[in-house]
């Protein structure tokens, strides 16, 4: 009768037996990134916010830029909607408005001034003025 590997029977037996046969042995994982990297990196990316498809393309459409003071603006908004509760906020900024999903960190859509007359803002729980001055109200 034929010998058994792991248990199977094989369909046939090397010449040499299967005593002979390598085995496979764990392996010492590569030498990667240190979980405190890890956990840097995901509190970093925590940190940033993330502009939706539509967006992106109404800023597109808009012709609304962002530039490194705006961002980090409209990031400490965000900051400060979260630590009072905020789950959805209008953050107007500039001539701006922008609706955010604070537990996200996701900006849902941008407005321009020309898109802010005359508008209506649902489903939202706080806004946020920015003033540019750098100071909010």
């Amino acid at each position: 009768m034929p010998a058994k590997i792991n248990g199977i029977t094989p369909p046939f037996v090397p010449i040499g037996g299967v005593n002979g046969l390598p085995t496979q042995k764990p392996g010492i994982p590569d030498k990667g990134s240190s979980f405190q990297d890890v956990l840097q990196d995901v509190l970093n990316q925590s940190n940033q916010l993330r502009f939706s498809a539509h967006a992106q393309t109404r800023m597109n459409n808009r012709n609304i830029a962002m530039d490194a003071n705006r961002m980090e603006k409209l990031i400490h908004a965000v900051d400060r909607a979260r630590a009072k509760g905020a789950h959805d906020s209008l953050i107007l900024l500039d001539d701006m408005a922008f609706i955010v999903n604070v537990d996200n960190r996701t900006v849902i859509t941008a407005m321009d001034s020309e898109s802010l007359e005359e508008n209506v803002f649902t489903n939202i729980d706080s806004a946020i003025l920015v003033k540019s001055n750098d100071r909010e109200v």
